[in-house]
């Protein structure tokens, strides 16, 4: 199974002259037709319902959410937006994150799943959207393979290049869903320490791997390597999400990082062999990328990985080797 997922309302979702804008998108689909949407399945997202939203929001956010846009929108906060259209958007990108999930766990064969959606959803926590999000599109997808399907693990690797507070806020004290994430400190939203691990039964489920400015190709896919892919082999998730950010990309305006293509490729290709070593399912759900002419191609070259076989090079070692040893008394295999 080969599926990209999209719906016409996330173009919908207005705001102006601001980074997070339809232009991500447009030109992301502008790429794929030139390729003929590369043998995928496209298809439309079904919106998410509310009991969907509910596993993991608050159901005032839910509820303001919905009001403010019944209103025309406005700003919830110096970052974040919503318009007219926002709310049947943030339904949808939520809603296409679920609907992926339960079909590549219906089918049963592995598969991928691509979700070309916004607005994105790292930053938003259980009662608060901030950070361009609205809703915790990764989480509601996380919530769905538990509650649909019963799937007891499940992976959330954030390779975005600011930290997915919101995702870690929500699954901080559960032993159920691993968030890792590779992000820049220092950089908005200010959170992600190492030393953050979680708490209660869910102490060393949340897996922070901060990274200098200037990092590169090497130090990312050191970190999928080194660390997430021994975690995955101990831990066996059912289902892996990847909340795709590209804005570590070195054209991107909003950080400093110096990623390409080629390491997005790299990354996608460890997490596709892991998966297909596993027996998991891909979900991969868009969520940062400021730079869109480095987006499309980025977002091209994730596809193209997920498709193929080539392996990924095998990355230097050394970088990783400090957060292995913090995180080897929650996870043995790191030793």
């Amino acid at each position: 199974m080969a599926l990209y997922v999209r719906h016409p309302s996330c173009f919908q979702h207005d705001t102006g002259g601001h980074p997070e804008s339809a232009r991500r998108l447009v030109a992301i689909e502008e790429s794929l037709a030139e390729r003929d949407w590369m043998g995928l399945e496209v298809v439309d997202a079904i919106a998410a319902e509310r009991e969907q939203l509910l596993r993991v929001h608050e159901a005032a956010l839910v509820d303001r959410i919905e009001d403010l846009s019944a209103r025309g929108g406005g700003m919830i906060d110096l970052d974040t937006i919503a318009s007219a259209g926002s709310w049947e958007a943030a339904l949808h990108a939520a809603g296409a994150a679920a609907g992926a999930a339960d079909r590549l766990l219906s089918a049963g064969d592995g598969g991928y799943a691509f979700c070309g959606t916004r607005p994105p959803g790292h930053h938003a926590e259980r009662a608060r959207a901030m950070g361009f999000c609205l809703f915790n599109n990764a989480a509601v997808a996380a919530a769905e393979a538990r509650a649909r399907h019963g799937t007891e693990r499940v992976l959330i690797l954030d390779w975005d290049v600011h930290h997915g507070n919101g995702t870690e806020e929500i699954f901080y004290g559960s032993s159920d869903v691993v968030y890792a994430s590779i992000h820049q400190s220092p950089l908005y939203p200010g959170t992600g320490a190492a030393t953050d691990l979680g708490t209660g039964e869910g102490e060393g489920f949340t897996v922070n791997l901060p990274v200098p400015p200037g990092s590169g190709p090497d130090e990312f896919l050191a970190l999928v390597q080194g660390v997430i892919a021994p975690i995955c082999r101990e831990w066996k998730p059912g289902l892996m999400i990847v909340s795709a950010g590209y804005d570590a990309h070195r054209d991107d305006p909003l950080a400093e990082c110096e990623l390409d293509e080629t390491a997005y490729a790299d990354m996608t290709a460890a997490m596709r062999d892991l998966g297909s070593e596993l027996g998991a399912p891909l979900l991969v759900l868009l969520e940062g990328g400021y730079s869109v002419t480095a987006l499309a191609r980025s977002v091209l070259a994730t596809l193209d990985a997920l498709a193929g076989d080539a392996s990924p090079r095998e990355a230097p070692g050394a970088f990783a080797a400090p957060f292995r040893e913090r995180l080897v008394p929650f996870w043995p295999s790191l030793a």
